[in-house]
């Protein structure tokens, strides 16, 4: 493994990331291990996406309420107070990227969080913001 030369000295202020003053020697071998364990850019691209789905305010409200239960639309229009046309365009979205399903009930249709994934993302991003530093 290659040693550095140098030694890092950082620099940091409240707007940006701490940063090398001078310029870090490179490890060409530790580049080179690190590369198949890189994650591809379609992969990254996939995930982000994902991401994106639940960087909605109103989709992470609809998952924490299926968290608890299954629901019908107009049930969960009503514990939102929104329309049951928002709430159902929600659930497309949430039901695009898998993250929920649901079941039809006679004219009824039920939603609920599409598996133990979900209900452990959801609790794990939960507690990692009660989290105190």
């Amino acid at each position: 493994m290659t040693q550095p030369i140098q030694a890092a000295e950082f620099t940091s202020d409240l707007g940006s990331a701490p940063q090398c003053e001078q310029h870090c020697p490179i490890h060409l071998d530790q580049i080179r291990q690190l590369q198949p364990e890189m994650l591809p850019l379609e992969r990254a691209q996939q995930m982000a996406e994902f991401f994106g789905t639940l960087a909605d305010p109103t989709r992470l409200r609809l998952l924490s309420v299926l968290a608890t239960q299954e629901l019908c639309v107009c049930d969960l229009a009503i514990a939102l107070k929104m329309s049951e046309s928002a709430v159902s365009h929600q659930l497309r979205v949430l039901r695009s990227q898998r993250l929920v399903k649901y079941r039809k009930e006679g004219r009824n249709v039920h939603y609920s969080l599409a598996d133990n994934h979900v209900i452990n993302l959801y609790r794990e991003v939960a507690e990692h913001l009660d989290e105190t530093d």
